[in-house]
């Protein structure tokens, strides 16, 4: 079998040039609104505009041993992604631990509006599996505190 000039693999030096262009193409992109975001969310703490929003999800955030504040990267991470997450979090005066919940019930319900739909585009009950995942992350949240009141976090 004869291999053509568009089957063979290109050197390593362009394949590295490629990926490294591309990478930081990538960098560029999440930047654009991951730093905004951070900015935004920064402020919002400097001048007590998210602690007086923070309080009003204060109750519901509290089964989950977070602060209220922490609503909002969830609402972020549903909505857009996790990296819109994170860029939220990030301001926040948040225990290693509650990054740690955060992560773990983020990794489980985030973007939902775009896998939903993705989900839904494929035959499967979308809003269905939405709700599940959604109940899964309030359900490993809630182990997560309880894990944290037995002490397990460290």
């Amino acid at each position: 079998m004869e291999i053509t000039g568009k089957d063979q693999t290109p050197p390593i030096s362009q394949r590295l040039r490629d990926g490294v262009f591309e990478g930081w193409r990538t960098v560029f992109k999440m930047i654009k609104f991951v730093l905004p975001l951070y900015i935004i969310v920064d402020l919002c703490k400097a001048y007590g505009l998210l602690d007086s929003l923070g309080t009003w999800c204060a109750p519901f955030m509290g089964l989950f041993g977070l602060p209220g504040a922490t609503a909002f990267a969830f609402m972020a991470g549903a909505l857009v992604n996790l990296y819109a997450a994170i860029a939220v979090l990030a301001p926040l005066d948040l225990t290693p631990w509650q990054v740690t919940q955060c992560g773990v019930m983020m990794g489980i319900a985030h973007n939902l509006v775009v896998e939903g739909g993705v989900l839904s585009s494929t035959g499967a009950r979308g809003g269905v599996l939405t709700l599940c995942r959604i109940l899964l992350a309030a359900v490993a949240g809630w182990l997560m505190m309880a894990m944290q009141a037995l002490g397990v976090s460290g």
